[in-house]
């Protein structure tokens, strides 16, 4: 018998995050896929499975379901080091980026999400907090560095990181020259000079 003052369990957790896993994975693949079709919440709830309703009741909108699965992929593929070395933490950090960004789905889920964002404010803004959470990651391994005196005090930090995201969008989209570790090297490499 149950004592009724005793909390009962909750069964749900699980059924739940399933479900809002489902529903980030189907957004990423959606996004990836879309090729300049709209991603809606009508097609990301039938593509995991679930009702539109339990979408809502987690996302006030698409671009907030689709801002979650970009950040949980991105902090999944790209966990943020803390070695207690600048240069390592910074490699590996450059490292994890290069190569999730040539996996799929996050590869043309990206590049999907630039070219709509073009044309698209809602997509736009999307993109702008995506990239601010990337940058913000980004600053806190060089902040960190500067504080154990790796890194100069007055090195603008802001402007490494526009150095390091420069780096990589631009051979991201453009695709005239490898993100591997040899880049990433390099490019570490520069940014500690």
């Amino acid at each position: 018998m149950h004592d009724s003052n005793e909390p009962r369990p909750h069964t749900g957790r699980r059924r739940n995050e399933a479900a809002r896993r489902a529903i980030l994975d189907a957004a990423l693949e959606l996004l990836a896929d879309a090729d300049g079709a709209p991603v809606s919440v009508e097609t990301i709830a039938r593509a995991a499975g679930v009702g539109k309703q339990t979408l809502y009741r987690w996302w006030p909108s698409k671009g907030a379901v689709l801002l979650d699965a970009l950040t949980d992929r991105a902090a999944q593929d790209v966990p943020a080091p803390d070695t207690g070395n600048l240069r390592a933490d910074l490699r590996a950090y450059a490292v994890a980026t290069f190569e999730a960004s040539q996996r799929r789905p996050s590869a043309p889920a990206l590049r999907t999400l630039v070219r709509e964002a073009a044309r698209d404010a809602h997509l736009a803004e999307l993109m702008r907090v995506f990239t601010q959470s990337r940058r913000a990651a980004v600053r806190a391994v060089l902040e960190r560095g500067r504080e154990r005196g790796e890194l100069a005090a007055d090195r603008d930090l802001d402007l490494l990181v526009d150095q390091f995201y420069g780096f990589f969008w631009y051979r991201f989209l453009l695709g005239h020259a490898p993100l591997d570790e040899a880049a990433a090297d390099r490019l570490t490499d520069s940014l500690l000079r």
